[in-house]
């Protein structure tokens, strides 16, 4: 019932009931698993999209060429500050110190927390881009050696310009957290909405007036975006950050501590990524461009499934390990476990059969050429391989956090980015010294006969390393904390038979399609993709539905609770 003004019978119109609705769920707590867990999927879809967007402008404006590696590798050392710095920050290390301190009733002492944090961070922060600015040129021959000395101009000052983003992106993290702690999920929901928004801008206003500066602009400005949309919300809170003189260094020091094992895992992912972009900088023009838009691609099922489900999982994780019931814990990670094959598994199989058609419709327009195009394609199935390991990753690594053990995901993290580095190396010699290896790699993936398949050797690379470190993480979360019941391995089998049949179908109705469109423009291109994966889709849903697969029930019923009403008849307990 309507009761914004107090008259009765009033029928206020869409537009004035539209603020109320948006400042309700703006304000609203999510608390189940699977609604938080939508939220954060259907966010990250449309953020998804909105980056999917941006790739196609950037990939129609530039193609291919020196200015678009310049623009993604100019990214490499701020994002490496973000994870080496910023992180110490992240939502996963500060929601337990302010759970700790909200669940016993000292909301005044998280309030002092969350200050000593936000002034001792933007103290660091400040400092540190201030030196980096400084060695950014004596950085950049180690960075991008293949570049020339143009381009490594180009590249000091869009790094330069980017220090921005870590500062301004650490402390968004730092108000996610309180956002997060109070189960806010929408605000935090729409920050990568935003944040893209600014990028978008970046491109299609500022890149004109500005040139290349233009588009750096418009990150800074999603990452200003990222950080406002939180603050009314940390206001209402009562949590709106302050400058004090009154540090607290022992919960400083414990902060860090605490931290400083995901600080070093996530610097050591970055340090491989800064490695992977230096040999693509060594490789023929466009590398860079190839492996960056295929890694943001094989993001969206990542964002949309594997980061929903951990973060709409940790804070309750983290309120379950302080009961002390790791029964009710090990079942709350294995739920969302299953969660993230069922979603995962799917996606990564239509990615593989769908890529020409996917790269097609959003990058092959413009300056972008069919040889980039199935290059980019190529290089995409690769990183499929592992989507689903990284997906999981994200919800290991957050549950050994919750509980607090935090060396266990560094020495796995250091370890596998170490041996990704080495593959790398190794594929690349590899591939330059056997043909049959270089044959077998192009006649795969249907690249045979393009120039530069050799870069196809950085996505292979960072798929196996993804999949070692999720084998080695699953395997030692069930030493730490017992084993998971027989329905994992069962849902599992189910989700990859009903995969590989809807996948053999979608490859099908890909070729019975070939008669009846127009492949010659991208509508018949975007048309036969979309049927042939809704078919696809519709006979792995059939197969699922046919094996009684608990996963998809829970979804219905989750689905039916939210927007039909009905009340669900699968509680989390039997899944």
């Amino acid at each position: 019932m309507y009761a914004g003004n107090g008259i009765e019978g009033s029928n206020p119109s869409l537009s004035a009931r539209m603020p109320q609705r948006i400042l309700y769920y703006l304000h609203k707590e999510f608390s189940g698993l699977h609604e938080a867990a939508l939220l954060l999927g259907l966010s990250a879809f449309g953020s998804q999209i909105l980056a999917l967007l941006r790739d196609r402008l950037l990939a129609a404006t530039f193609g291919s060429g020196t200015a678009l590696d310049v623009y993604y590798a100019a990214f490499k050392i701020p994002d490496f500050l973000f994870a080496s710095i910023a992180s110490f920050v992240s939502v996963t290390v500060l929601i337990p110190f302010i759970i700790e301190r909200l669940g016993e009733n000292r909301t005044s002492e998280a309030r002092a927390f969350m200050n000593s944090i936000f002034t001792a961070f933007l103290a660091v922060m400040v400092v540190v881009c201030g030196i980096t600015w400084w060695l950014i040129p004596a950085l950049a021959p180690l960075v991008v050696p293949g570049f020339t000395p143009e381009a490594q101009a180009d590249f000091i000052m869009l790094s330069r310009i980017l220090l921005l983003s870590p500062l301004l992106l650490g402390l968004s993290n730092l108000l996610g957290s309180v956002t997060q702690a109070f189960r806010k999920f929408f605000v935090f929901a729409l920050t990568p909405i935003v944040y893209n928004v600014g990028i978008i801008i970046g491109i299609v206003v500022l890149y004109p007036l500005y040139g290349l500066p233009g588009l750096v602009y418009g990150v800074v400005l999603g990452a200003l975006l990222h950080v406002g949309i939180q603050l009314p919300i940390l206001v209402r809170l009562g949590f709106f950050p302050r400058f004090t003189r009154n540090i607290d260094g022992e919960v400083l020091t414990r902060v860090v501590f605490t931290s400083l094992p995901r600080t070093l895992a996530l610097a050591t992912d970055k340090i491989s990524l800064v490695v992977l972009g230096s040999l693509g900088s060594l490789m023929a023009t466009g590398s860079i461009t190839i492996f960056n838009l295929a890694l943001n691609l094989q993001s969206v099922p990542l964002a949309v499934v594997g980061v929903s489900y951990s973060i709409a999982a940790f804070p309750a994780l983290a309120q379950i390990f302080k009961k002390g019931d790791m029964i009710e814990f090990r079942e709350k990670v294995e739920t969302a476990l299953r969660h993230i094959i069922f979603w995962s598994l799917p996606a990564t199989v239509l990615f593989v059969v769908l890529r020409a058609q996917i790269i097609r419709v959003l990058y092959g327009a413009g300056r972008f050429t069919w040889d980039d195009t199935r290059l980019t394609a190529a290089a995409l199935a690769l990183f499929a391989l592992s989507v689903v390991a990284q997906s999981l990753i994200l919800l290991f690594v957050r549950a050994f956090y919750a509980a607090g053990r935090t060396m266990r995901p560094l020495v796995i993290n250091v370890g596998t980015s170490i041996l990704t580095i080495i593959m790398a190396f190794l594929l690349i010699e590899w591939f330059d010294g056997s043909l049959l290896f270089r044959e077998f790699l192009g006649k795969t993936l249907r690249v045979s006969d393009v120039a530069n398949t050799r870069v196809l050797t950085l996505p292979l690379a960072y798929s196996l390393g993804y999949i070692i470190n999720a084998i080695l993480l699953w395997y030692y979360f069930m030493k730490d904390f017992g084993t998971f019941s027989s329905p994992v391995l069962r849902s599992f089998v189910e989700v990859l038979s009903a995969s590989v049949v809807g996948g053999s179908a979608t490859y099908l109705a890909l070729n019975a399609l070939q008669g009846f469109l127009t492949l010659q423009t991208t509508f018949g291109v975007f048309s036969q993709g979309l049927l042939s994966g809704i078919i696809g889709g519709l006979v792995i849903m059939g197969i699922l539905h046919t094996f009684g697969n608990k996963e998809l029930m829970a979804v219905t019923a989750t689905l039916h609770q939210k927007f039909w009403k009905s009340k669900t008849v699968v509680s989390e307990q039997n899944i």
